[in-house]
This record gives structure tokens, sequence and C-alpha cells, in this order.
């Protein structure tokens, strides 16, 4: 029998890889260490119950997770005040991780933008339509937000200067190129340059395509492996969201795969008929809570409450409350959200919140509450022992 104390390690460690699946030895040196001590075991659970591979040494540990749903874009990457990457970052960030490749053992922020304008400057890409110059401040906004992105995730270590320096143009950055990290940045089943598909979905699909099984045993771990990434990945999973095939594996072997996940992580199920939330009372295996403080938190409570007994409102609407909600609480909330168009910024912000927690569906100038959403609704209070 395995003492609780190991177990309790063991959990700890695979928590923290769930949480964030690079840890390195500068930022994250306690968790990684606690990984190492674990890595035999973590291995195999992971290898069986997910099929996803982890390596760890002395100064990094990497588990290379398959993602569940790959038209899931309720989690993008994100920069210092939160605002999501859109397409330019991205592509940026891609240009800057080949130039660190190539480049030696330390590089500037001056020398990188030279890398990555070369780069960008390629007839390939550019017929594409996309285009690179530094020549204004949203685009030198953009590297350097890719490099803050970078130092975050240990790729780079700041040897001197600042960033800030650099974008009025008054100074430069040196900085340690961390190769160990570098290297296990890639999670795709194949190389990029080995596909030759020009259609985006179709690239995409091909770089997270896994090999097709034929036996009826290897078709249940697949299947076995898929649910467990789903539910240890998505804050709900919905029965409507799987396949047939794996809506009756889900049925026949619910109990063995949610106990295997509440053993090893600590989560607990919630089962309802509309599908399984696996719930960490510790609150730390998100990366969005709900609910939140403050104003956008208040917000999102309220929107919440709006659409938990509604099947759909119009976006349109959904404004119109936000505004009248702003007067109503704007001796709370920040500054501003009273101004003719706020209720835009908050109105996002809620939603994107709320998608990302799969508690509603928005398009088509609509917006759908999904099931779990109706954990919101506050019913109406009961006075006890009142009068007539």
């Amino acid at each position: 029998m395995i003492p609780e104390e190991e177990l309790a390690q063991r959990r700890a460690a695979l928590r923290a890889l769930l949480v964030k699946p690079l840890l390195t030895a500068e930022a994250d040196a306690d968790r990684l260490v606690l990984v190492r001590r674990h890595l035999t075991e973590l291995r195999e659970w992971l290898a069986r119950e997910t099929g996803w591979r982890l390596i760890a040494d002395s100064e990094v540990a990497r588990l290379f997770k398959t993602v569940a749903d790959t038209s899931d874009a309720t989690h993008p990457a994100r920069g210092r005040s939160g605002e999501p990457y859109g397409r330019r970052r991205y592509v940026v960030l891609c240009l800057a991780l080949a130039a660190l490749e190539r480049s030696d053992a330390q590089t500037t922020l001056g020398r990188l933008a030279e890398e990555v304008l070369s780069a960008a400057a390629d007839p390939e890409l550019a017929a594409t339509g996309f285009t690179f110059t530094l020549e204004t401040r949203a685009e030198r906004t953009d590297l350097v937000a890719v490099v803050r992105t970078l130092l975050g995730w240990g790729v780079l270590r700041r040897v001197a200067g600042d960033e800030e320096a650099y974008l009025a143009a008054t100074g430069d950055v040196l900085y340690d190129v961390r190769r160990p990290v570098l290297a296990t940045l890639l999670t795709g089943t194949r190389g990029a340059s080995t596909i030759s598909a020009a259609d985006f979905e179709e690239r995409l699909a091909a770089l997270t395509a896994e090999p097709v099984v034929d036996t009826d045993d290897l078709r249940n771990q697949a299947l076995r492996r898929r649910l467990t990434r789903r539910l240890l990945e998505q804050p709900v999973v919905y029965y409507t969201d799987l396949s047939d095939e794996e809506r009756a594996y889900l049925a026949s072997q619910r109990p063995a795969i949610i106990r295997r996940i509440e053993e090893a992580t600590g989560l607990i199920a919630e089962v309802r008929a509309e599908g399984i939330a696996m719930v960490d009372p510790d609150d730390e295996l998100t990366d969005v809570r709900m609910p939140e403080q403050y104003t956008d938190g208040h917000v999102t409570l309220l929107v919440a409450e709006r659409l938990a007994d509604r099947d759909e409102i119009r976006i349109e609407d959904l404004k119109s409350f936000v505004r009248d909600a702003a007067r109503r609480y704007r001796s709370y909330w920040r500054k501003g959200v009273t101004d003719p168009g706020a209720e835009d910024g908050l109105l996002a912000t809620a939603l994107d919140k709320l998608a990302a927690l799969r508690l509603v569906e928005v398009g088509d100038g609509l917006v759908r509450g999904l099931p779990a959403i109706a954990r919101f609704a506050v019913a109406q209070p009961t006075v006890k022992g009142a009068e007539p």
C-alpha cells in the first residue's frame, strides 16, 4: 500500500503540471523537484490515461498536452494587461521562436526584431496578407508582448535593459536564450514543415492527428484517453458535444474513469443529466474564475444571473442590461462605466469569461445559455416567520 504522504505528493505534482505544463528550475523550483521525485509514476499514469508525454530534468519539466478540441478559441494567449493575442502576435511569436532557434546563447531585443522583420518579408508569408514592419508603436508593442510571453515561459532570461526603453527608442535589452526550455515548446505530433496542406483547418488537423487504431482494445484506449483529456481540460463536458461512440463508452465506463481522475488529481466529479464537470475544491486548476470580485467580476455574475432562466437573449438587450447596471452600481464600479459605449467592453469581457467556462455560446447576435449556467439562477427570497 502506498503511504498517504507519497500519494499526496504525487497528486500535488500532477496538479502542478496541469496548472502549468512547462515548469522551469528558475521559476518553479519546488514543483520541479516534486515532479522529478515522482517522474516514473506520473509518466505511467499520464501515458495510460491521457496519452500525454512527460519529460523532466534538472532544468525543465514539460507535459506535452494534446488539445481536446482544436476549435475552442476561448483560452487565447494573453499579454501583460490580459489582452488576448491577435493574429499578428501569434505570427510574430512563431517568427521569434524560429529566430531564437538559430540565435547565439545571448541576443538583444533589437537583433531579434531585425530577424523577425527579415522572416516577415518572406514572399510566401507576405502572400497570405501578413505584414510586419515595426514602423508603428502598435507593431513594436506586439513584439514586446511576445518577448514578455517568452520571458514568462522561461525561454528568455533578461540580463540587462528594459522593454519599455526599447518601446521609447531609448535603449535595448540583452537576454540569455535558454535552449533547454525552447526545445520543449512544440507539442504537435509531427513537424509543421512536413505538412503540405494549405488550408488552416487541414494543417491544424494534420498537426494534431494521432495514429488510427484498428483493434477493439486500442480503440477503447483511445476513447478513454480522449474523454479523460476533456474532463481534465474542459470546465464542463456536455454529452451533446461527444460523438455517439464517446457517449456510449462514457456511459459504460464513467465510474472507472471518474474514480481514476479523482484519485490522481483530487478533483471531484459533479455528474448531471447534461454532462460532467470535474470540480476543484481548492480552486487552483483553472485559469478563469467565477465568481470574481471588482467590476468585471460583478458584471459577469449579473450577466450569468440574467441568462440563467432564459434559453437565449439578444446581445443588444444584454448591452442595455449592462448599461442599466452600470448606472445602478456606478458608486461601486470603476470609473468610466457609465460613459457612452462602455457597456460594449464590459459585456465583451463577461461573455468571454462565460464562454471560456462553457456556460454560454455566442453567435448571430444572440447569447445562448448552456445547461451549467442554471447554477447562477437566483430565486426569490423566502422570509420565515414574517407577519402576513
